[in-house]
């Protein structure tokens, strides 16, 4: 599948998602996002997706890579 589509999806969950933080930014829980059925059916590899578009500069995350569990309440941000 190609990357930018990916990216471009993964944007649209997240503003669905997601809501506005104090910087007027979109932002979403890594937890709601892994968790989240129409997510889980559109994304094969979310970690990757979200990694890619992390390098990308299209969102960003505290740390590299995010796990399930473990990084549930991590806030991923739409730049």
């Amino acid at each position: 599948m190609d990357v930018s589509h990916e990216i471009n999806l993964l944007v649209q969950e997240i503003q669905r998602l997601g809501s506005k933080n104090d910087d007027g930014q979109t932002s979403v829980k890594f937890g709601v996002l892994f968790n989240d059925e129409q997510c889980a059916n559109i994304f094969e590899a979310l970690v990757g997706t979200l990694k890619a578009a992390k390098k990308r500069k299209v969102i960003n995350f505290q740390g590299e890579l995010l796990l399930q569990g473990v990084h549930d309440n991590t806030e991923i941000v739409l730049l």
